[in-house]
């Protein structure tokens, strides 16, 4: 099923989100319902805030970026099949250079800012399965876990550009906030008129 995604400005994407156990309820159903609502969105990430949901969740699936000729063969094979869900998730260590790329995030739709992240990350989280295991990734892939990552910690990518950018956006923040934005997927506005 295909799950409103919360705009800009809902408390519930500040909030940090609480662990989960395996015996959290419909688990399995709602991993399920939260690729459709990634997919039918074209996004490449998708975190549990965004549709609401205060717990330490997020899937990815960075197939869409393999398409993009500026990278080389073996990135491009790389991003085509990393397709994963994080449980209970915890970066315990970003390393490298940090470098620019231009984001954006489905609950903020028509806002894309350079966003400056590490290059590595070793992160530590569990799959389905509740097994705990720890990982090291590096270039769009630990790039796309840091944005998801971010959103289980109440932070948005918003938070990390400048001041001047952050007035020149303001006014589409706003407009996002009341609702005043066409998107291509189901939302749900915080301060919506006539709610």
């Amino acid at each position: 099923m295909i799950l409103p995604i919360i705009g800009y400005g809902d408390p519930v994407l500040r909030k940090v989100g609480v662990e989960i156990s395996p015996d959290n309820p419909n688990l399995d159903i709602l991993i399920e319902n939260m690729y459709a609502t990634m997919y039918n969105a074209y996004g490449v990430g998708l975190a549990a805030p965004q549709i609401g949901l205060s717990i330490r969740m997020f899937i990815i699936d960075t197939e869409p970026f393999s398409e993009n000729d500026d990278l080389k063969t073996d990135e491009k094979n790389q991003l085509k099949s990393f397709k994963k869900t994080f449980i209970n998730a915890k970066i315990i260590k970003e390393e490298g250079n940090e470098w620019a790329f231009n984001e954006g995030c489905l609950s903020i739709p028509d806002v894309r800012e350079d966003v400056f992240r590490k290059e590595k990350i070793t992160i530590e989280y569990c799959e389905e399965d509740f097994v705990r295991k720890t990982e090291v990734f590096e270039g769009l892939i630990a790039r796309v876990i840091q944005h998801e990552y971010d959103h289980i910690e109440g932070i948005l990518f918003t938070d990390k550009i400048s001041s001047l950018k952050k007035t020149l956006i303001k006014k589409r923040l706003q407009n996002i906030m009341e609702g005043k934005i066409r998107a291509d997927y189901k939302m749900k506005f915080f301060n919506k008129k006539g709610r």
